[in-house]
């Protein structure tokens, strides 16, 4: 049985504040260990299950997070940015058995602490078929493409309940309690890891092959926050400009959907100026 943890940060034991997931700062120093042992939970979780093999997807920002020096053996990473399928790159390998989305958080614009869809600013709102996504919708939709099902998702209590709405069967763990955007209630790493564990473990009775869901047209519409990152947007070939702040594009496929929602947000990260935003 083979698993793929796709592991971002803002969703991982004791991060609340911008400071603990960005890289360089002393306070991601010091989140980086309590994020690589929620890893290792689910690791340690999913060979007590039965897998024979686990890949970590490093998921957040730089993708250069994990402590490689602290990670479980058993298990394989696979890290550094710019892969096809970002955030669930791996899964089109044709050969995972379950998926974890470890670390994850509730979409921009929504309640959740450091709620955000791939950018921390700028976009406002995301919405496939009409209905607002966050990062696990969409991720969800890709892996569903290749018929691996989402077994664990971890973040806060919010992030947990998204995670019902497009994984309903997954087992899910919180982590922490939102407050706000920029605080929660935490349990400490050696309880999240006890937790995450159980639940890794458990979750192995949701692994296993399924039937690759067919590529279906989608759309998606992304709203910011000021008129000129809709523009930059809008610069991506079969990308709309649908109103001074949104932007729309329909794709064939999750696969298209998430290369063309990689480009959008890369044009809009490079259109945000310091000063004016």
């Amino acid at each position: 049985m083979r698993i793929l943890i796709s592991a971002d940060m803002e969703g991982a034991t004791g991060v609340t504040w911008p400071a603990d997931v960005e890289p360089g700062t002393e306070q991601w120093q010091r989140c980086r260990a309590m994020f690589t042992s929620d890893v290792n939970a689910a690791i340690a979780g999913f060979f007590a299950g039965g897998a024979t093999e686990v890949l970590v997807n490093e998921a957040h920002a730089t993708m250069r997070n994990l402590l490689l020096e602290r990670l479980d053996d058993r298990a394989a990473m696979l890290t550094g940015r710019h892969k096809d399928l970002s955030m669930v790159e791996g899964v089109q390998r044709g050969d995972i058995d379950g998926v974890a989305f470890l670390g994850y958080h509730c979409g921009a614009g929504a309640k959740g602490v450091l709620a955000h869809t791939y950018l921390p600013n700028s976009i406002t709102g995301v919405w496939l078929d009409g209905a607002p996504a966050s990062e696990g919708h969409l991720n969800a939709h890709v892996v569903a493409e290749y018929g691996s099902p989402i077994v664990l998702v971890t973040g806060d209590d919010r992030a947990c309940d998204d995670a019902k709405t497009y994984a309903p069967h997954a087992h899910a763990v919180a982590v922490k309690d939102h407050i706000s955007r920029y605080a929660a209630i935490c349990r400490p790493p050696g309880r999240t890891f006890t937790d995450i564990s159980a639940a890794a473990e458990a979750a192995m009775e949701l692994a296993g092959r399924a039937e690759p869901a067919g590529p279906a047209p989608m759309t998606v519409e992304v709203e910011v926050d000021s008129a000129q990152l809709a523009g930059a947007a809008a610069l991506v070939p079969g990308v709309d400009q649908i109103g001074e702040r949104r932007v729309r594009y329909a794709s064939p496929s999750a696969y298209d959907m998430i290369r063309c929602f990689k480009a959008v947000t890369t044009l809009i990260a490079g259109a945000v100026e310091s000063r004016y935003g």
